[in-house]
């Protein structure tokens, strides 16, 4: 069974981008080509409780056990060392990442507080969009016993767009709540 979000896609999404950007062939249009979820230790690092939360919350949201990341370089004023753990991440493709964007649009970000629309800055250049999140309590799966630590959260979504337009075109079309000026 494939997601609702991925229908949309195929049905409305592609035969709208093709007209919109005025591509040739349906296989330049742009697509999503997975979803990274990050959370950073921050000044954390030591402690093993925090860790483990921390670990926990993030396979609580994607469904995924989450990978430690390392350091790749000392840096001092960090206080980390090459090799050092530093964070823990996801990377979501196929069904799930379109399950996990369906969730975001629909539930999660309606539940943010003071939330007014997506930052139209937070592009890349290349068409991948990343979106910060203060508190992860806006998460579904994140029960009330999980309040205790609240951190941040970071979900960044690479497309195939080659442009910002291109890819805030496709994400505007997936129902992304982009903030107007």
């Amino acid at each position: 069974m494939e997601s609702p979000l991925y229908t949309q896609y195929k049905n409305q999404v592609v035969p709208a981008l093709k007209e919109q950007l005025g591509l040739a062939n349906i296989m330049q249009v742009p697509r999503l080509n997975k979803v990274v979820l990050n959370i950073g230790y921050g000044r954390h690092v030591k402690e093993a409780s925090y860790i483990e939360r921390v670990e926990k919350t993030l396979k609580l949201i994607s469904g995924q056990k989450p990978v430690h990341n390392k350091a790749k370089q000392s840096i001092s004023n960090f206080k980390t060392r090459q090799g050092m753990e530093i964070g823990v991440s996801v990377t979501l493709r196929g069904q799930k990442m379109y399950d996990f964007l369906y969730k975001l649009i629909h539930l999660t970000l309606p539940r943010v507080r003071d939330f007014r629309g997506l930052d139209t800055k937070s592009f890349d250049g290349k068409g991948n969009y990343s979106i910060g999140f203060k508190e992860h309590l806006a998460f579904p799966e994140i029960g009330a016993e999980a309040t205790d630590v609240i951190h941040g959260l970071q979900v960044v979504i690479s497309t195939s767009a080659h442009t910002n337009e291109q890819g805030m075109a496709l994400l505007e079309k997936l129902g992304f709540p982009f903030y107007k000026k």
